[in-house]
């Protein structure tokens, strides 16, 4: 039974058998961007580390329902 190949799948390798050259210039593309040693390779950014609070997180104390404006009178 033969399998299936559809005609796009046809088209290409007909057009790589009649330019040959094709081939040569995926691989060579292909160099340029993926198959590179490790070292090669461009070393990651170093981490960027996070900035230093203002130093006033640790102050806030919430408002009693005394002293907050916006409560409401209760009355």
């Amino acid at each position: 039974m033969a399998q299936y190949e559809s005609d796009i799948t046809k088209f290409i390798r007909n057009f790589l058998d009649q330019h040959p050259e094709e081939v040569m210039s995926q691989r060579k593309g292909r160099a340029i961007w993926w198959d590179k040693a490790p070292d090669v390779r461009t070393p990651p950014p170093p981490p960027r580390h996070a900035p230093k609070a203002g130093g006033n997180e640790h102050t806030f104390e919430p408002l009693s329902e005394a002293d907050d404006p916006e409560a409401p009178d209760g009355k």
